[in-house]
């Protein structure tokens, strides 16, 4: 039985949203705030239906978990998001001042992690949980694709 405070919980709640952008024929990332036990944000990419390059699930999220908390800053958050975050959310999630970022895949090709000190000073930055799992839905997805 998972711990429902842990980190493997919650990406299984990122991953919930992953699957419903994946529904709705968006990439499949997924994503949840969590501050103080509590998921107070849901999200998953809307770049398509939005018709918005920047409506990323981690923008969509701090939007969303700014609002809840009627402010800017998530300093005492932690985001769960599928796919490791690009350079854009990245920033993003650099001036949200968020506590904590965990992610599932590594995007070898546009993840942050590729740059040093792109998230903000205080932030903590885990990768690969449910690794596997985030991965094989996002290659799905692109396979899904390529057969249309």
């Amino acid at each position: 039985m998972i711990d429902l405070h842990s980190d493997e919980y919650f990406m299984q709640q990122a991953l919930k949203q992953a699957k419903n952008a994946f529904e709705e024929d968006e990439v499949p990332v997924g994503a949840v705030v969590v501050c103080n036990g509590q998921i107070i944000a849901k999200a998953h990419n809307l770049s398509e239906r939005l018709n918005d390059v920047t409506a990323h699930a981690e923008t969509q999220a701090i939007t969303a978990a700014s609002e809840f908390l009627g402010g800017k800053y998530l300093k005492d958050c932690t985001i769960y998001v599928t796919l490791e975050p690009c350079t854009m959310c990245a920033g993003a999630l650099y001036w949200s001042q968020i506590k904590k970022v965990v992610f599932g895949a590594y995007d070898a090709k546009r993840g942050a992690g590729r740059f040093e000190q792109i998230y903000h000073p205080k932030t903590e930055v885990i990768g690969g949980i449910l690794e596997v799992e985030c991965q094989q839905l996002l290659k799905s997805f692109f396979e899904s694709k390529r057969q249309n």
